[in-house]
């Protein structure tokens, strides 16, 4: 899942980035308003986390222009504390927790219909800890493998294109190649496909999750 954090405190904004990336999610960083409206124009996002004191643009500003797009982006604003120094020490103390809950909430909410799993055939996934199981037993999955099942869990019945995967898997400072995401369809087909789930490619359209016949 692909996040902005439109933040211009690069100390707190590299702190969020470091905590969601060990969770697994692509995360974009940009540090003002224009830019981050430039961004959300570009680029097909799964939430936003927004500062609304933002130079440039503020967020508010930001905000609005989203809306009167019609994108409905869930957007997690953060709140400012007296002390800068609060802010950045409270990722070390106890905030990570309810940061990661709120995103998962935030994400369940809007791309999964709020549902806590999905199932389709003998798969399972938890929408909330990212995790598969497969006739109740848990599925290992890398980061990668996990953020591609995901993206074919939110559009099952619908193919996916691979230049979709590369974009929705890469951030601002690291391209994942076509080649990278053809590894990691063929390794998740391959942990799948022994449960009756496959992932069909179609040359030139792209990926599907699909029973196997």
């Amino acid at each position: 899942m692909k996040i902005l954090i439109a933040e211009d405190d690069l100390l707190l904004a590299d702190g969020l980035s470091i905590v969601l990336r060990d969770n697994g999610y692509v995360v974009d960083v940009i540090s003002n308003g224009v830019d981050a409206d430039a961004a959300l124009l570009g680029t097909a996002y799964e939430l936003l986390i927004l500062d609304l004191g933002l130079p440039r643009m503020d967020g508010l500003e930001v905000l609005k222009r989203l809306r009167a797009r019609g994108q409905a982006l869930p957007v997690l604003i953060l709140t400012a504390r007296d002390q800068l120094v609060d802010r950045v020490a409270g990722l070390d103390c106890g905030e990570v927790p309810e940061l990661e809950a709120r995103v998962r909430a935030f994400l369940r909410r809007d791309l999964w219909s709020n549902r806590s799993e999905i199932k389709f055939g003998a798969l399972c996934f938890n929408t909330g800890a990212r995790t598969a199981t497969v006739d109740k037993q848990p599925l290992e999955l890398s980061a990668r493998e996990t953020a591609v099942l995901e993206i074919l869990l939110q559009r099952l019945g619908r193919m996916v294109s691979k230049e979709q995967l590369t974009d929705l898997l890469s951030d601002w400072d690291s391209d994942v190649t076509g080649n990278a995401v053809a590894i990691a369809v063929h390794r998740l087909r391959k942990k799948l496909e022994e449960f009756g789930i496959t992932v069909r490619a179609s040359r030139g359209l792209g990926y599907r999750l699909e029973k196997a016949n």
